[in-house]
C-alpha cells in the first residue's frame, strides 16, 4: 500500500489548478514553475536553494528530452524556407493542382497534400505552403474557402499532427511522460489518429455535402491569400522540387522496411529523427550552394536561425509544463528532486485505483476527456505530458496497455488544441488566415465531426486495452 504524503496532495492541487486554468483559456506555465519550486522546496527540507534548483533541473530534464524534436522541426523549416526562396516549394506540389477539376476533388486533394506535407514539414509551415498555393486554385474549381480551410485543418493540425508518425514529437512526449515504449506509442498513435481522421472526414463530407459539392462563386474582390511567386527561379529549383520529396520518400520506405523485414536493421525513434534531420541539413546546404555560391555560407545560417526561432516559439512554453509533469514519473523525478524522489502522479494513480471504478471504457473516455481539456490552452502539446502521465498512473497498476492510453490522450489533446477545436490556437488562426475565413466559424463547423471522431477512437481504445 502506497502512503501518500502532503507533497502528493500539493502535486495534485497543482494539476487541478492547471486543468482549471486551461478550461478558462489561460496559460499554465506559471503554476507549473511554481509547482516545481514548491515541491523542490519541500523535498529538500524547506530549502529555497533546493526549490530553485528543482525548477532549473526540471527544465533541463524536459529540454534535454525534447531537444531532438525541436532540432528536427528547426531543420525541416530551414530547408523549406530555402526551397521557398527559389520557388521550389511551389513546384513540389504543382502536380497536385492538375487534379483539382471539381469542388469535391479539390477538397480531397487539399486534405491529402496537406497530410503529406504536414507529416514531413510540420503543420504550420505546411499550412503556408499548401494554403497559399492550393486554396486559390480550389476556389477557381468552385470549392468554398471555408471547406478548403476545413480540409487543410483536419488533415494537418488534426490527423497528421496528432499521429506525428514521421517527426515523432508528440509520441516522444507521450513516451517520456508515461515511460512507455516509443515505437509502440508511435504505432498506437498512428492507428488512433487515422481512425479519428477518417471518421472526421466522413462526418464532415456528410454534414457539409452541399457546401462541398455546390460550385462556389466568390464575392467581388474576395480571394484567398496567395504566396508570392519567385520572379526568376534558378534552374536548380525544378530539380530540388523533385529531389526533396524523393529523398524523404526513400527514407520513409527504409523505415517501413526495417520494421517489416526481420533481416534489416530497424530505424525508429531517435535513429529515424537523426536520419530525417541529417537529410534535411544536407539538402539545405545543397539548395543554398546551387542557388548562390557567393553567399551560401551566410544564407544557411539565416535559414537555420529562422527554423530554430520557429521551433523554440512552439516549445518554449511546453518545456516548463513538461518539467512539472516529469515529477509524476518515478523514472524522471529523482533526476529533478534528488535520489529517492517518488513519482507523485504514479503514486496518486495507485491510490485512486482503489477508490474509482476504473474499467477500459471509463478509463478510455476519461483519458480522452482530460486530453481534450488540456488542449483548450490552444497548444495541444502542453497537455500531452499530463495526460500521458495519467495514462501510466491509472492504467499501469491495473495492467492496461499504457502506450495505447497515452496515445489516446495525445490524439485527443492535439485534435482539440492543435487548432481544430480551439479558435485561439495558432493552427486555427493560421488555417483561417490563409483561407480568409473566421477561426471561430472554422472551429464551430469542426465541432461535431471532431467530437465524433474522438468518441470512436475512445471506444476503439477501450476494446484494445
Amino acid at each position: 500500500m502506497i502512503e501518500l504524503t502532503y507533497m502528493h496532495y500539493i502535486y495534485l492541487a497543482v494539476i487541478v489548478v492547471v486543468i482549471a486554468l486551461m478550461i478558462m483559456k489561460h496559460d499554465v506555465v506559471v503554476p507549473c514553475i511554481v509547482g516545481l519550486f514548491v515541491l523542490g522546496f519541500c523535498y529538500s527540507g524547506f530549502s529555497l536553494i533546493g526549490g530553485a534548483q528543482a525548477v532549473f533541473n526540471g527544465m533541463m530534464a524536459a529540454g534535454g528530452d525534447l531537444f531532438d524534436i525541436m532540432l528536427i522541426i528547426a531543420l525541416m523549416v530551414a530547408m523549406l524556407k530555402a526551397m521557398e526562396a527559389i520557388g521550389a516549394d511551389r513546384m513540389m506540389i504543382a502536380p497536385a493542382t492538375k487534379l483539382i477539376k471539381s469542388p469535391t476533388m479539390a477538397f480531397f486533394v487539399i486534405a491529402v497534400v496537406m497530410y503529406i506535407c504536414a507529416s514531413f514539414f510540420w503543420p504550420t509551415p505546411a499550412t503556408a505552403l499548401v494554403g497559399t498555393i492550393l486554396i486559390p486554385i480550389a476556389m477557381k474549381a468552385g470549392l468554398a474557402p471555408m471547406m478548403a480551410c476545413i480540409a487543410m485543418n483536419i488533415a494537418g493540425h488534426g490527423m497528421a499532427l496528432s499521429g506525428d508518425l514521421v517527426l515523432q514529437g508528440a509520441p516522444a512526449l507521450s513516451a517520456g511522460a508515461s515511460n512507455a515504449d516509443l515505437p509502440t506509442v508511435v504505432a498506437n498513435g498512428g492507428i488512433l489518429a487515422t481512425i479519428t481522421g477518417v471518421v472526421v472526414i466522413v462526418i464532415t463530407v456528410v454534414m457539409y455535402r452541399k457546401e462541398i459539392t455546390t460550385r462556389y462563386v466568390p464575392a467581388e474582390g474576395e480571394q484567398a491569400q496567395q504566396a508570392a511567386e519567385v520572379a526568376n527561379p534558378p534552374k536548380c529549383a525544378k530539380a530540388f522540387a523533385v529531389i526533396v520529396p524523393i529523398v524523404f520518400f526513400i527514407i520513409v520506405l527504409r523505415i517501413i522496411a526495417g520494421a517489416a523485414i526481420p533481416s534489416m536493421s530497424k530505424i525508429f525513434g531517435g535513429d529515424a529523427t537523426a536520419l530525417l534531420g541529417g537529410a534535411a541539413s544536407m539538402l539545405l546546404i545543397l539548395i543554398c550552394l546551387f542557388t548562390d555560391r557567393k553567399t551560401f555560407l551566410e544564407k544557411i545560417g539565416d535559414y537555420l536561425r529562422t527554423g530554430m526561432l520557429f521551433s523554440i516559439k512552439i516549445f518554449a512554453v511546453v518545456i516548463p509544463i513538461a518539467a512539472f509533469f516529469f515529477l509524476g514519473n518515478p523514472e524522471t523525478a529523482p533526476g529533478i528532486l534528488g535520489e529517492g524522489a517518488p513519482g507523485f502522479l504514479f503514486d496518486l494513480g495507485n491510490a485512486m485505483q482503489n477508490v474509482l471504478p476504473l474499467n477500459p471504457i471509463t478509463l478510455s473516455i476519461g483519458i480522452a476527456i482530460i486530453g481534450g481539456i488540456t488542449g483548450l490552452d490552444g497548444s495541444g502539446f502542453s497537455g500531452v505530458p499530463l495526460v500521458a502521465g495519467l495514462a501510466a498512473a491509472l492504467g499501469g497498476p491495473l495492467g492496461y496497455d499504457v502506450a495505447m492510453l497515452a496515445a489516446l490522450g495525445q490524439v485527443s489533446a492535439i485534435w482539440v488544441g492543435g487548432g481544430c477545436l480551439s479558435a485561439w490556437a495558432f493552427g486555427a488562426v493560421a488555417s483561417a488566415g490563409v483561407a480568409g475565413v473566421s477561426p471561430a466559424e472554422l472551429v464551430r463547423k469542426n465541432f461535431i465531426p471532431v467530437i465524433t471522431g474522438l468518441a470512436v477512437a475512445s471506444i476503439v481504445t477501450a476494446f484494445m486495452l
